[in-house]
């Protein structure tokens, strides 16, 4: 049965990995739902946060293919339950109809959105939160006059703090230890 995973891919910094992690998916017929890059807690290393639908052992054959490429350190998957998740919404709305009476601050409280930028033409409303409440603000708002709509991918950190910062701390160390090494055999 297809579920949603979260597969979080510490990496080097380098040109192409993401082309090769597509690549993966795509033989497998696997759809990326969102897609995240940031820096991780190391420096040097770099992690992309994918969400995919698909079965545990699809996910799983997936991981281990992925942690065989040569710029990829480390590969965790992770159901949303065992993740504390955000995704960041931006929505532009035409002014003229959320000024109307006193929606603006019934929608703003109700969802606990933010107002980032008012003008005479739009306002700009930031909500934070899971796709679903993501989802229910837009469809409050599309009658007031959406103007444009962009949605982040998943940002993500695992509830079990031991699993992600011990490896990334090992690696770090690694790291220190193999330039002094290299210097030695030079």
């Amino acid at each position: 049965m297809k579920q949603e995973f979260t597969i979080s891919l510490f990496t080097e910094d380098h040109i192409g990995i993401l082309n090769q992690i597509t690549i993966i998916l795509t033989r497998r017929q696997i759809n990326i739902e969102s897609i995240t890059a940031s820096e991780s807690a190391v420096k040097g290393v770099f992690l992309l946060t994918l969400v995919v639908k698909t079965t545990n052992e699809m996910v799983q054959k997936v991981a281990r293919q992925m942690e065989k490429l040569v710029d990829v350190l480390k590969v965790f998957v992770h159901s949303s339950e065992h993740i504390i998740y955000q995704e960041l919404a931006l929505f532009k709305v035409t002014t003229k109809g959320l000024m109307s009476g006193n929606i603006i601050d019934h929608v703003v409280r109700a969802h606990n959105a933010r107002i980032l930028e008012v003008s005479p033409e739009y306002i700009v409303l930031e909500k934070t939160g899971h796709k679903t409440e993501i989802n229910e603000l837009l469809a409050q708002l599309e009658p007031f006059g959406v103007l444009q709509f962009a949605r982040s991918g998943r940002v993500a950190i695992t509830k079990q703090v031991k699993e992600l910062n011990s490896y990334l701390k090992e690696m770090d160390e690694a790291n220190r230890v193999r330039p002094e090494t290299q210097q030695i055999l030079n």
